[in-house]
């Protein structure tokens, strides 16, 4: 009788109901892939079957849509190839989508599982648990100043004869200042004075002044011997052709000495036309700042900023990638382990061979289609529906056969 094709039936159309109804309560599950049940028939040396199984149950892994959420340490995969590596508390390395991130405790940045997540972290080739900086970035004493200057061709010249003095407007023809720093990150103020003398026939002539909180800056370029600025007919700059060295001794007072501020002012691609004058000046130093916020980039390139404006590279999110995605065995909490089935991870850099990019303040929903799932949970219980109405025809074909007399 065909009691057994109907009760596996039974027990198949069970199970794809309760992987119908995993999907469907866990529609909302940041970072889920939704799973489906494959069938195969049963036979035994029998020219009718009997019945059926359970093959396997297979995730799709198939792109969620990307929403942001506002946290920084939120993380969504924008792309199918990818999986965020992480380690859990006794050390064992799973895999994820669900970008739900935060810092924890110890300042690691972690899901809700307590699971930490890992980069390349320090050029290191050997992903590391991300942490979340703390403390000051160290400061950086000023070793280059770029001044590209427009130097106003129609400034009336100011005779030799005229001293210059910070205090008498009419012994410069412009100015402005800039900020540099010591080797402890203090700040000091460094104005540059610009004095426009009489040309040479085939070229004008500009003095330079310098001084750093009102004090003039040591020899060789003192007032006694002023950066010289030379200009051809065409406004172009020739001279000096060489950044303007310096050396300032005393840094940073008696109780807190630093090391003697060296810089260079580059004045390459100056001009002397008319139309007034400009200026456009960068320095490379700076002071020391507190931890403001850490933000990862499309490329997985991790990036603190801090208070005074700087950002420092932590280094990169690394990605994993497998062979066999189907052959990962899920472990719960959104994620999955390596088994011999998917091979081993592929890890890689986000953005690159092939890896999904990464977008911040984001994270990828679940990638169940609600309504295909309610489609297939009416099929399966049409399914169980007829698989039970198998039995209870053979059920009845049986009292027929008992109640023959």
């Amino acid at each position: 009788m065909g009691f057994g094709q109907g009760l596996s039936g039974l027990n198949a159309a069970a199970q794809s109901l309760d992987v119908i109804g995993n999907n469907i309560a866990n529609s909302g599950t940041v970072g889920f892939k939704a799973a489906s049940a494959t069938f195969a028939d049963v036979y035994a040396n029998s020219r009718v079957g009997l019945g059926t199984q359970v093959a396997s149950i297979n995730q799709r892994f198939t792109i969620g849509t990307v929403s942001g959420t506002g946290n920084p340490f939120d993380l969504a995969i924008d792309g199918a190839k990818g999986l965020f590596r992480i380690v859990d508390p006794s050390g064992s390395v799973l895999y994820t989508r669900n970008g739900q991130f935060h810092a924890d405790k110890n300042s690691y940045i972690v899901n809700a599982q307590g699971q930490r997540l890992t980069g390349y972290l320090n050029g290191s080739t050997t992903p590391e648990p991300i942490m979340v900086p703390s403390g000051n970035i160290a400061p950086s004493a000023t070793s280059v100043i770029t001044t590209k200057i427009n130097a106003d061709a129609d400034a009336d010249v100011i005779p030799a004869a005229t001293v210059f003095d910070p205090a008498n407007a009419d012994s410069y023809s412009h100015t402005f200042p800039i900020n540099v720093y010591d080797s402890l990150g203090n700040s000091y103020q460094v104005n540059q004075y610009f004095v426009k003398r009489a040309g040479t026939g085939t070229q004008s002539n500009w003095s330079v002044y310098y001084r750093m909180e009102g004090q003039p800056l040591p020899a060789p370029h003192g007032d006694a011997n002023p950066t010289q600025l030379s200009f051809d007919q065409g406004g172009r700059l020739i001279a000096p052709t060489a950044p303007v060295p310096f050396n300032v001794p005393n840094m940073g007072g008696t109780n807190s000495p630093a090391r003697n501020l060296q810089f260079t002012i580059n004045y390459a691609g100056s001009t002397q036309f008319g139309g007034g004058f400009t200026y456009d000046f960068h320095q490379n130093g700076y002071g020391t700042g507190e931890y403001a916020s850490m933000s990862i980039a499309a490329d997985g390139s991790i990036v603190a900023s801090y208070t005074n404006g700087e950002t420092q590279s932590l280094g990169t999110l690394v990605l994993a990638d497998f062979a066999n995605l189907q052959g990962l065995k899920p472990v719960g909490g959104n994620a999955w382990a390596e088994t011999s089935e998917s091979g081993q991870p592929i890890l890689g850099q986000p953005g690159a061979n092939g890896m999904a990019a990464i977008k911040g303040q984001a994270v990828e929903e679940s990638n169940v289609d609600m309504s295909q799932e309610l489609v297939n949970m009416i099929i399966a219980q049409r399914t169980y529906q007829a698989n039970a109405q198998t039995i209870k025809t053979q059920d009845q074909v049986l009292q027929t056969l008992i109640n023959m007399r």
